[in-house]
């Protein structure tokens, strides 16, 4: 059986972060999102790996070429992304008669693959989904089963009858490109699995699985801030050997510690927590529980990080603040920069989404901020706050709206 992964999408929810790069290529814990992935298919199995690729394709291409571990990986442009029937639809002369899909916005386990392949055969299925509890089901698509028989998925319910959610990964014969053929454009104006889907339900030919192991689904600029501390919890952490850690520097662990990195003397460093390769820690700075710190980063003098991802090549100027965060690569922040992550009226942030504030359900968030951004000194940014890629703040500046690049 191979696998498929829908990779294609712009992820406009997730921007500034996404301007650059395609959302399954966003960090999580040291690795893209979609990496992960790939890992958790190699270890269930799997041998091959269809890559569904479009907005900025050449990211995922250069960074895993042709293999992954066990997998060998084949890459399909869909030149329109016209919604995730027509991204499936794309492989019908490259799949055989059984294959697995799964949504590329998605950390899975190995365990939940596993699971769903082991179900699948064992009811000698013809069409399999995989099921997941979640705790806000009307922002799912919601199952309704009858034994292991799909009864019904009802999208996104006002009212829902239960938080058993269609988990986006599911195994498909080749009557899927039929059903596809048959279903039209959705109010959203592209082409649904799901209406697909909802064509061999009526036919009594869908089972639904609900199996154990992680399922991480990363939709909103806050979802990357849970998975990254799901994740870290979840991880084996350790330090290289080929680390330099100075005198009167603590590191408190779990924490893993890349190759090459130096921690400077008076840094404390509490896991868990990541830190990659090459990495400047110091001296006298704090790096706070969950904080994802990637390659050839430079935390200067008594900078404080928590909870935040920091990707590779940023410089973190001494005596900044970075408070649940998501920095970009290659940013610079001059000396006094604050990301303040807590309203006033401690109400719970809102971040802007397509143009609308929207509602984060989190009390404490930093800034979204993307790559190549520089900051003049003494420069404060407002909790929820985007910063599109290679902007500039000027000295002294209050950050209260989004700022977009020229």
């Amino acid at each position: 059986m191979d696998a498929v992964i829908l990779a294609a999408g712009e992820g406009t929810r997730l921007r500034p972060l996404t301007s650059t790069r395609p959302k399954p290529m966003l960090p999580v814990a040291g690795k893209p999102i979609l990496e992960w992935d790939l890992e958790a298919l190699s270890d269930s199995g799997f041998r091959k790996a269809l890559l569904i690729v479009g907005y900025k394709k050449k990211e995922i291409v250069d960074y895993f070429g042709k293999r992954f571990k066990n997998l060998k990986i084949d890459y399909i442009t869909q030149k329109e992304q016209l919604g995730t029937a027509h991204a499936v639809s794309v492989v019908e002369n490259r799949v055989k008669d059984e294959f697995l899909v799964m949504n590329g916005d998605l950390i899975i386990s190995t365990e939940l693959i596993k699971g769903l392949v082991d179900r699948h055969k064992k009811n000698k299925s013809k069409t399999s989904l995989c099921l997941v509890r979640v705790k806000h089901p009307s922002e799912f698509g919601i199952v309704k089963l009858k034994g292991k028989q799909v009864t019904e998925i009802k999208e996104k319910p006002k009212k829902p009858k239960s938080d058993l959610a269609n988990a986006g990964i599911y195994i498909f014969n080749r009557e899927i490109f039929d059903a596809i053929r048959k279903i039209e454009k959705s109010t959203r104006l592209e082409y649904e699995i799901t209406d697909a889907i909802k064509i061999l339900i009526k036919k009594g030919r869908v089972h639904g699985f609900r199996v154990d192991g992680r399922w991480i689904d990363i939709g909103r600029p806050w979802d990357l801030l849970d998975a990254n501390e799901i994740v870290i919890r979840e991880m084996k952490l350790g330090k290289d050997k080929d680390t330099e850690i100075e005198e009167f520097a603590i590191v408190k662990e779990p924490v893993h510690i890349g190759k090459g990195t130096i921690i400077r003397s008076g840094s404390y460093i509490e896991g868990p927590c990541y830190i990659g390769e090459g990495c400047v820690i110091g001296p006298n700075c704090y790096i706070r529980p969950y904080s994802s710190i990637q390659n050839n980063v430079k935390i200067g003098n008594a900078v404080e990080i928590k909870n935040s991802i920091v990707m590779s090549g940023t410089n973190i100027g001494h005596l900044s603040y970075v408070g649940d965060s998501i920095i970009g690569e290659k940013c610079n922040f001059g000396a006094g920069t604050v990301v303040a992550n807590l309203r006033v009226d401690n109400d719970e942030v809102r971040i802007e989404i397509k143009n609308k504030l929207t509602k984060s359900g989190r009390r404490k968030f930093g800034c979204l901020m993307g790559d190549n951004v520089k900051t003049g000194i003494n420069v404060s940014i407002m909790p929820g706050r985007s910063i599109y890629p290679n902007a500039y703040v000027d000295a002294g500046s209050v950050v209260r709206n989004t700022i977009y690049s020229e």
